[in-house]
């Protein structure tokens, strides 16, 4: 392992952290504002930004962002990924400490086997984590516009309640990873450094669904569904479109049980407790 290698994982280590502790401290006080609503996003920003707990949480949640951005420069996407998805244990560990309340069967269920498919997906990276080329600019443009696309039907069939607050942790996941996959795309530099805009775009996008959503749903599901599209889908972009080496063999089986295993960790978190 090289030191930028190490590096990069301190930074995205750190990064997950303070981010899953962010998404906490938000879901806090976006609970108790007025109804927030993607209709009227001037003053969805204004009353998030004029409120002091969510302004707090949120230079959190940039910090964490800043140290993303650095790991990225340091190491391959999917390793970066791999090692923030983490942050799904973190923020179901703060999760239960602050509120107090343990995680019900299937909370516990969902967090386990999503921990076990990025730890296992962590092993399979051991045989392809080079930063691999640069990928193919229309291939890019067409991921990123796809998971918008979804990410627009997803808002456009959701529902209220629970189902409100898990649509929105979709959609936001899905923006957060077109930020993220945009955020490695142009630390490359040159006229790569124009998916500046599809970054703030989706970051902006993403942050605002979040709090939409926590208003009608709990931390966990939907800042936890959200986690997992934000890691799952640059990891799978990193070896689609951005040329990253995928692994043979067993490693290769790993990576898919991973996949797997994270897939179902999603499906366990997407139904909301029901007490």
């Amino acid at each position: 392992m090289t030191s930028a290698t190490a590096i990069a994982i301190g930074l995205a280590a750190v990064s997950t952290t303070a981010t899953s502790v962010a998404y906490l401290r938000e879901h806090d006080a976006a609970a108790k504002l007025p109804p927030l609503s993607l209709k009227h996003p001037v003053r969805a920003a204004r009353l998030l930004l004029t409120n002091r707990p969510w302004l707090t949480a949120f230079v959190l949640e940039t910090t964490g962002f800043s140290l993303y951005a650095a790991a990225l420069g340091l190491a391959s996407l999917a390793l970066v990924q791999t090692i923030a998805a983490g942050g799904i244990g973190v923020l179901a560990y703060v999760t239960a400490r602050v509120t107090g309340r343990g995680l019900g069967r299937r909370e516990l269920a969902g967090v386990l086997l999503s921990v076990l498919g990025l730890l296992t997906l962590g092993v399979s990276l051991a045989a392809g984590a080079e930063e691999g080329g640069q990928g193919d600019l229309v291939w890019i443009l067409v991921w990123l516009g796809a998971s918008g696309g979804v990410a627009l039907l997803v808002l456009l069939l959701r529902g209220v309640g629970p189902t409100r607050a898990v649509a929105s942790g979709v959609a936001g996941g899905l923006f957060f990873s077109i930020g993220d996959i945009s955020t490695k795309i142009a630390t490359e530099g040159g006229p790569r450094i124009l998916f500046m805009v599809s970054l703030v775009l989706g970051y902006l996008l993403g942050t605002l669904l979040l709090q939409v959503g926590y208003q009608s749903g709990e931390a966990l599901t939907v800042a936890g569904i959200a986690t997992l599209l934000t890691n799952a889908l640059p990891i799978a972009a990193g070896t689609v479109v951005l040329d990253e080496p995928v692994p043979s063999g067993a490693y290769g089986a790993l990576r898919v049980l991973a996949f797997g295993a994270v897939t179902a960790g999603g499906f366990f978190l997407a139904r909301p407790r029901t007490t």
